[in-house]
């Protein structure tokens, strides 16, 4: 698949003014009332195209199973890059000026949402008459500046860095709206939603959240945190700013040097191992601690136990074979990402045997 700069200069046009926008935060923190207040703000008072994604509105049938599952954590990530491919899609198609196509690879309810969400939008029209998985782009979409506004709690940094190197693949602009909001504030507007989300799923998530850190992460530069409730009006100059910056400053495309990265990953292969191992032992041995400390039976501590360690075992095989099982990047090696993953996949067992205390 070429990238954003290749199909601009194959067609002798200037860049087409393309954002993302990464809108994070815990559950009812106010993202959903902010993005369309400022999704309006930036149609009427800059007459930009702008689509809000809302994840909560296009995933969540399809990531279950049956009405009451929980989904798994395997199915969960291949489904949120499942969505950021249907974006990606979309994406190459404002880029080339063409039609866009449905991915012959598709969770049906899933696309079909995508495709809702783009059309109210008025960013796409109705299917091409001849090809029925086929969507014309309108007027809006092609003809001005777009901004994708991705609305979802992008609780670890490495949500968030997936979105990054699809604007540095496609030469986008990015930036970072992190909407702070106390937990407590948080649980009880959850409460007073029809389909409210159990307190402890916001517990948990209150706990896991990696805000946006510009000065430990350069990727993360054009972040800018609001105190909820926010107004986006209210929330000039800098939201402005954030936003005309990210849209004149695209991120730069770098090509894949495939000699370079195998060795580099070669050099460092052992040290990470080394990293990985010590940083997952430690968080097993802290995870067990907790439990005891919440008076799990003993049984269920050994069970507990062999789970985390054989979880461990196989995050490490992911990292020696550069499997994909659960470190979805590629060529993963920041132990932070790792980190993140690994707590993911921890917190959904735990959450099972500490839920058997009650």
């Amino acid at each position: 698949m070429e990238t954003g700069e290749e199909a601009r200069g194959a067609r002798g046009e200037g860049p087409r003014k393309l954002g993302l926008c990464v809108l994070c935060g815990l559950p009812a923190a106010g993202k959903s009332t902010f993005a369309r207040g400022l999704s309006h703000r930036l149609r009427q008072g800059r007459g930009w195209a702008v689509g809000v994604v809302a994840y909560d509105d296009i995933m969540p049938d399809a990531l279950l199973e049956e009405a009451s599952a929980r989904p798994l954590p395997s199915q969960w990530k291949l489904h949120r890059q499942e969505l950021l491919k249907y974006l990606e899609y979309f994406l190459l198609a404002v880029i080339k000026g063409c039609q866009m196509a449905a991915p012959p690879n598709r969770t049906e309810a899933m696309w079909e949402a995508f495709i809702t969400c783009l059309k109210t939008q008025d960013l796409i029209s109705l299917a091409v008459p001849e090809d029925q998985s086929c969507y014309l782009l309108t007027k809006t979409a092609v003809s001005r500046p777009l901004f994708l506004i991705l609305d979802d709690n992008f609780y670890y940094q490495s949500m968030r860095y997936e979105v990054y190197q699809l604007a540095r693949k496609h030469s986008l602009g990015f930036c970072q709206l992190f909407l702070d909001c106390s937990l407590e504030t948080c649980l009880q507007r959850n409460g007073q939603r029809p389909r409210a989300l159990p307190a402890e799923t916001i517990h948990l998530m209150g706990r896991k959240m990696e805000e946006p850190n510009p000065e430990k992460n350069a990727w993360e530069h054009h972040s800018l945190t609001l105190q909820s409730p926010a107004c986006p009006s209210e929330a000039s100059p800098k939201l402005t700013d954030l936003l005309l910056t990210a849209l004149e400053n695209p991120v730069k495309y770098v090509e894949d040097n495939v000699g370079q990265k195998e060795t580099d990953r070669i050099i460092c292969s052992t040290n990470i191992l080394h990293q990985a191992d010590q940083t997952l032992r430690r968080i097993v041995s802290q995870t067990m601690k907790e439990a005891k400390d919440k008076q799990v039976l003993p049984y269920n501590l050994k069970l507990l136990a062999e789970e985390l360690n054989k979880l461990k075992a196989e995050f490490l095989e992911d990292l020696r074979q550069g499997n994909k099982k659960y470190l979805c990047f590629q060529q993963t090696t920041d132990i932070s990402d790792i980190t993140s993953f690994f707590h993911y996949e921890k917190d959904n067992i735990v959450q099972k045997y500490f839920s058997k205390q009650r």
